[in-house]
């Protein structure tokens, strides 16, 4: 399986939008308007397994000197969780900003989505606190 990831074009974004009613994308995404999540899906990553689109990838940089940091985000379409997508993925985008010059990725994974925290410790990650 080959897993890459490229920006965003803007014939993806309804396809993303389609991926986010999947019942368990939905659970952990919340409940934006579909303007909502057009605007959310329309930048970013896409990703691509085996050269078709399965997932997104939400990138919030900071570039500020004394801020500089990468905040992470990732959806995949059904049927690709727990394939090792996920990991492969965000590897490839965290690589693109270590390139350069970020050294800090933050992402805030619900604490009940032991499955995203799974895969994230898979990349490196590791909790350093739980916001309520």
């Amino acid at each position: 399986m080959d897993v890459a990831i490229r920006p965003v074009e803007p014939g993806d974004v309804d396809t993303l939008c389609e991926f986010l009613e999947d019942p368990e994308t939905k659970a952990w995404w919340g409940t934006p308007t579909p303007e909502e999540d057009r605007e959310e899906v329309s930048t970013g990553f896409a990703i691509l397994v085996d050269a078709e689109l399965a997932g997104w990838i939400g990138v919030d940089e900071e570039t500020t000197p004394d801020y500089q940091s990468v905040g992470l985000d990732i959806m995949l379409g059904p049927g690709l969780c727990n394939r090792g997508v996920g990991p492969r993925a965000l590897r490839l985008a965290i690589d693109q900003y270590v390139e350069k010059g970020h050294h800090r990725f933050t992402i805030d994974p619900s604490a009940a989505n032991t499955r995203a925290i799974r895969a994230y410790e898979k990349v490196g990650f590791k909790p350093v606190g739980i916001m309520r």
